[in-house]
């Protein structure tokens, strides 16, 4: 987690700089006029300017000021709880550690509990789920690096949690089902088929398979391994809409989940291609570069390819670079070329 440490008074530093010296690597906000001589990053203009620039590229907050300030400065930048970092406030005295914000997807509750053990405080977290004691799909997504789709179906699963109503839970792999093991209402169902007859209130699907059906069936929930990686090919100046729309239709054909996608790949020459970078960030994933070198040396199906040979030096981009980034997984999906991108798909080796 990219954490940062923010404090605006002289005990609220103290604090700040305990917290820094326990997170390796979190970076340490202090106000100008509290420059010392323990590293750390000072700002001199507006406080709600350095949190709505932080808000927007790290992974969690730990603000050690009074709440309202935070609530006031964040709300104008709030998007939603699949984007949102993980937001902690801490009052100056460290005695308690709140999650104020992206409390299970964004990991503040487990943040907050962090923070309160280091300062030897208690965390305070709100979450209906855990104050019930009850672990929820969100959180346990969260923990096993899995993405959650729709998200707005979370509400509702989680509700059917709280109140003991019957959930199906299809886990060939039985990646959670242990986290859901003796919980009330939650039941195994052996395959798709069986949960979707079972007449259950909720479904949870843990698949990396594209579901045609999961925007039809309003109670259905499927949380996403993240196990394929995506190798992309494309002309100088595609747009991200172009990259984007072309690895969703190729991945949905073969019936793969784009919200499994682990990582984008490509040749590094590729490195400042701006439609490229966009296309992985809008797919909350990173993009991993290779060399010519290295995809010549894979041994891919597709022929080589004149163009890239020309272009970049490679005799192949997307499917060596799929199987570079899968560590050698094998191959889905065999180079697909349309309009100005080619996409190949293969899956993590495990």
């Amino acid at each position: 987690m990219q954490l940062a440490i923010i404090a605006i008074t002289p005990g609220g530093a103290v604090l700040a700089r305990r917290l820094a010296a326990e997170a390796e690597g979190a970076e340490l906000w202090l106000p100008e006029k509290l420059r010392g001589a323990v590293p750390a990053r000072y700002f001199s203009g507006r406080l709600g300017d350095l949190l709505a620039e932080l808000f927007a590229r790290v992974d969690g907050l730990v603000c050690i000021m009074a709440t309202g300030i935070v609530v006031r400065l964040l709300a104008p930048h709030l998007r939603d709880k699949g984007r949102d970092p993980a937001v902690v406030v801490v009052d100056e005295a460290g005695q308690f550690a709140v999650s104020l914000l992206s409390g299970h997807l964004g990991g503040a509750n487990e943040l907050a509990a962090e923070v309160a053990e280091i300062l030897g405080g208690q965390a305070v977290i709100t979450t209906a789920t855990d104050v019930n004691g009850l672990p929820a799909w969100d959180e346990v997504a969260r923990r096993l690096d899995m993405a959650v789709e729709p998200l707005a179906r979370v509400k509702l699963l989680n509700g059917l949690l709280l109140r003991g109503g019957r959930i199906a839970l299809v886990d060939p792999q039985g990646a959670v089902s242990a986290a859901f093991a003796g919980v009330p209402g939650v039941e195994t169902a052996e395959s798709f088929a069986a949960a979707l007859d079972c007449g259950a209130e909720g479904l949870v699907f843990v698949t990396s398979r594209h579901l045609p059906q999961l925007e039809r069936q309003p109670n259905l929930l499927a949380l996403r391994p993240r196990c394929y990686a995506v190798g992309v090919g494309c002309n100088r100046g595609t747009e991200a809409d172009e990259i984007e729309a072309v690895i969703r239709s190729e991945m949905e054909k073969a019936y793969l989940a784009p919200a499994s996608i682990f990582c984008l790949a490509s040749i590094d020459a590729k490195r400042d291609e701006g439609g490229l970078l966009s296309a992985a960030a809008r797919f909350g994933v990173s993009l991993t570069f290779f060399s010519k070198e290295q995809l010549n040396a894979v041994e891919a199906p597709s022929e080589t390819s004149e163009h890239a040979l020309k272009a970049v030096g490679a005799g192949g981009v997307c499917e060596p670079a799929a199987i570079l980034a899968a560590g050698g997984g094998r191959l889905l999906v065999k180079k697909k070329k349309s309009g100005n991108v080619t996409v190949a798909v293969a899956e993590i080796a495990r």
